[in-house]
C-alpha cells in the first residue's frame, strides 16, 4: 500500500534525494537537532536507513505518534528505507521520558494484540514494497533473548552511572522517584540501536526532542562496542521538536483531555476529522507542514488564503481532509465533510442519509412514541440538552429551541413528525445540537 496525497494519488518523493532530507525536515519545521556527520552521510553515502520506535502500550496509535510516523514518510520519499521498531519487549518496561509516573507492565499477551494493531495501521501511511520498501520489526525478537548475566556484561558495561544520570529524562524523574526498571530503559533502547545497526544496517535513529538521551547512548554504545574513536561517526540521530497545542499542553489530546486515536472504534472519522477542523489559526500552519505532503508553494498559498479570509478556515479543511481520508479513506473523508458541514449549517437537515450519520457522529438520544406525543417540553428533557423542566421552559419562552429546524413557541406545542418517520434534529440556539431517532 502506497503513502497518499490529499487527491489519492502517490505522493512525489523529494527531488533532492537524500540530500535534501535535512532541508525538507526544516522548512516543515520537523528538524530539533542531529548529530555530527548525518549531512555529510545523506549527502554522499548510499541509501541510508532510519528507524523510530513505538512502544505498544495500546491496541491503537494516536495522533501523538504522527510526528515520528510523518519523519519516516519524510525518509522514504527521500530515498531511505524507513524501519518501524514496534516495542514490544520495552513495551513490558516502560520509557521514563516525558512522564511524571512509572507505566504499568503490561503482558506478553497484551503487547501481542497491541503490535497487531499498530502494524495494521501503519500500512495506511508507508510503502512496504519497492526498493526502499518500509520494514517491520519487534524489539521483543533480540531483547528476550539476552540472559541477565549476559545483557551486564554485553550492553551495561559500555554505559557508566553518571553518563545516565546525566541524562534529562533519568533527571527530571529522579526527586519523584525511579524504579530500575525505568533507569534500565535506556540501556535497551540502546541495544536495539546496536542490534539493528549490527544485523540490519541501521544507521539512523529518529525520534521526539525528549529521546533525545536515550538516542545518543546507542550511538556511544554502537562507538564503543566497535572501538570507533570519539572523532568517528559510525551511525547517527536526528530529533523531532516537540509538538504543543495553542495552550503549550503536549499536543495529541482533546479539550476534554482524551487522546484522539487513529482506530476509528476509539475515535470515530467524524471526530477525527473535527478534531484538525477545529484547530486553532495559530497552530494550523505546524499542522500543514507535519502532516500533510503537500509542497512549499501550495501550503503557502493556503496560508495567504487563511490570513485573507479566516472565517473560511480553508487551511483546517485541507488538513482535517488530507488525514481523515489516509487514516479512514476517502469515502469517509467526504462523509465527514458532509457530516461536520451539515450540522453547523444553517440549512435544515432533511437527509435520512445524512441524519443517520449525524446521528452517530455526534450527541444523540433516542426518543419513544411517548415522548413525541408527550409534547414539546417532554421531548426536550429527552433530549438531554435541558437539566430540568424549568431550564427548558424558559429557553422556549426565550425562543431558543427549535425541532426540526421549527421553532418551538410554547411547552405545549405539538413535536413536529420525525423526518422519514425516525429522526428529528434539536437545537438550542444557534450552537448545541442533537439527532433523536425513534426506538425500534
Amino acid at each position: 500500500m502506497t503513502a497518499a496525497d490529499t487527491s489519492g494519488r502517490r505522493a512525489p518523493g523529494s527531488a533532492e534525494g537524500q540530500a535534501g532530507l535535512l532541508d525538507e525536515l526544516r522548512w516543515r519545521g520537523m528538524l530539533h537537532q542531529h548529530s555530527s556527520g548525518l549531512a555529510e552521510r545523506l549527502a554522499t553515502g548510499p541509501q541510508i536507513k532510519g528507524y523510530n520506535g513505538f512502544d505498544p502500550t495500546g491496541s491503537s496509535l494516536h495522533i501523538g505518534h504522527l510526528v515520528p510516523i510523518f519523519g519516516l514518510i519524510q525518509l522514504q520519499r527521500a530515498g531511505g528505507v524507513p524501519v518501524v521498531v514496534i516495542g514490544g519487549g520495552t513495551a513490558m518496561i516502560g520509557d521514563p521520558s516525558g512522564r511524571s509516573a512509572e507505566r504499568l507492565l503490561l503482558s506478553r499477551a497484551t503487547v501481542e494484540e497491541n503490535v497487531a494493531g499498530i502494524q495494521s495501521q501503519l500500512t495506511k501511511f508507508l510503502d512496504f514494497d519497492g526498493p526502499n520498501g518500509a520494514e517491520v520489526v519487534d524489539n521483543y525478537e533480540w531483547l528476550s533473548s539476552y540472559s541477565l548475566l549476559r545483557f551486564l556484561r554485553d550492553i551495561g558495561k559500555h554505559l557508566t552511572v553518571p553518563y545516565m544520570l546525566a541524562k534529562d529524562s533519568v533527571q527530571i524523574r529522579l526527586d519523584a522517584g525511579l524504579s530500575f526498571t525505568e533507569f534500565s530503559y535506556m540501556l535497551l533502547q540502546a541495544a536495539d540501536f546496536l542490534h539493528l545497526y549490527r544485523s540490519g544496517g541501521v544507521e539512523l535513529q529518529m525520534g521526539g526532542a525528549d529521546q533525545w538521551g536515550n538516542m545518543t547512548a546507542g550511538l556511544e554504545l554502537i562507538r564503543k562496542e566497535f572501538g570507533a574513536g570519539d572523532g568517528q561517526d559510525l551511525a547517527y540521530a536526528m530529533s523531532y521538536p516537540l509538538l504543543t497545542n495553542e495552550g503549550g499542553s503536549k499536543f495529541g489530546k482533546t479539550a476534554a483531555g482524551t487522546s484522539v486515536w487513529l482506530d476509528r472504534e476509539k475515535t470515530s472519522p467524524f471526530g477525527f476529522y473535527q478534531y484538525w477542523l477545529d484547530a486553532d489559526d495559530r497552530d494550523v500552519g505546524k499542522y500543514l507542514r507535519t502532516f500533510t505532503l503537500l509542497d512549499r508553494a501550495t501550503i503557502e498559498g493556503i496560508e495567504v488564503d487563511m490570513a485573507a479570509h479566516p472565517e473560511t478556515r480553508v487551511a483546517q479543511k485541507a488538513v482535517a481532509y488530507d488525514l481523515t481520508a489516509r487514516v479512514h479513506g476517502d469515502d469517509e473523508a467526504r462523509r465527514a465533510v458532509r457530516v461536520s458541514e451539515a450540522a453547523f449549517s444553517k440549512e435544515p437537515i432533511r437527509d435520512p442519509e445524512l441524519l443517520a450519520g449525524l446521528f452517530e457522529a455526534i450527541d444523540h438520544f433516542e426518543f419513544t412514541s411517548d415522548d413525541l406525543a408527550g409534547g414539546a417540553l417532554r421531548l426536550a428533557i429527552a433530549s438531554g440538552l435541558y437539566a430540568s423542566n424549568g431550564e427548558a421552559r424558559r429557553a422556549i419562552s426565550q425562543g431558543g429551541l427549535s425541532i426540526n429546524d421549527d421553532r418551538i413557541g410554547a411547552p405545549e406545542d405539538a413535536v413536529p413528525a420525525p423526518i422519514d418517520g425516525r429522526y428529528l434534529v434539536v437545537r438550542m440556539g444557534k450552537k448545541a445540537l442533537r439527532i433523536g431517532r425513534l426506538k425500534a
